[in-house]
């Protein structure tokens, strides 16, 4: 069971707040314009609520915009569970997994359609970031970038519990290296996307940044891992307001 995307579906970002001069004059610089990716059984509303310390600690440099996926997750008993969604399902009954290989792609055209339309009417965005199975479409969309499938571009990719899509249809996606910065946060105690999964989405970029936390499947934002998301979104920033730092870096 599907919906068709709206503007309803869009968490608006949290607005900066004032309390100083200092902060006032961060606010007004431009920032970094990500969309989020939820993961499986959540909303865009929901994974907003969850990722507060991950807001609070890139709200220097970047907007975030949260986006609900198209299909709606429905329950044996007929009902729905807070509306609960899935960016596709890989079993013929509408379910997903990430450790599932070799099953389909149910929906995934649609959901395709709607980060289009989002990226149309709320982008341009200047990197996605996404977290279990948003983590994995972040990185579907990042190897068909690569490829030229898309009708538009990101500047870089943050992934949370990231893995690769066990889906057939998806398999040739993964077929070459992408040059894409990314940033890859996953859980050594991860027993929903076992390590060795987002390690082999990992493998895919050929300058990927890691950063390890010992906990599990969420979406972690302290010490070292906070300081990785700040000082990968900082060097995205400079090159943002200064290209010539990125071709430098590249040269």
């Amino acid at each position: 069971m599907s919906e068709p995307n709206s503007s309803s579906n869009l968490s608006p970002p949290t607005p900066p707040t004032i309390s100083n001069n200092k902060e006032k004059e961060t606010a007004e610089r431009p920032k970094l314009k990500i969309l989020a990716l939820h993961g499986y059984r959540q909303n865009g509303a929901v994974f907003r609520a969850k990722i507060g310390s991950f807001r609070k600690a890139v709200a220097k440099y970047a907007q975030l915009v949260f986006v609900s996926a198209p299909h709606k997750i429905v329950n044996e008993d007929g009902g729905g569970d807070e509306d609960s969604r899935s960016w596709w399902f890989n079993a013929e009954d509408n379910t997903f997994s990430g450790k599932c290989l070799g099953g389909p792609a149910l929906g995934f055209e649609e959901t395709l359609s709607v980060i289009e339309k989002v990226v149309e009417d709320h982008g341009p965005f200047d990197g996605f970031m996404g977290f279990s199975q948003g983590a994995c479409l972040v990185g579907l969309l990042a190897a068909m970038q690569q490829k030229g499938y898309l009708p538009y571009t990101f500047n870089f990719a943050i992934f949370a519990s990231g893995f690769r899509s066990g889906s057939l249809v998806h398999k040739g996606f993964y077929d070459e290296e992408i040059t894409l910065p990314s940033l890859h946060v996953y859980g050594e105690s991860d027993s929903i996307i076992p390590k060795e999964m987002s390690e082999s989405l990992i493998n895919l970029f050929i300058k990927p940044v890691v950063a390890e936390h010992s906990g599990g499947h969420y979406v972690a934002c302290s010490g070292a891992i906070k300081d990785a998301y700040q000082d990968f979104l900082s060097d995205r920033y400079q090159e943002m307001v200064d290209p010539s730092n990125s071709e430098e870096t590249e040269s």
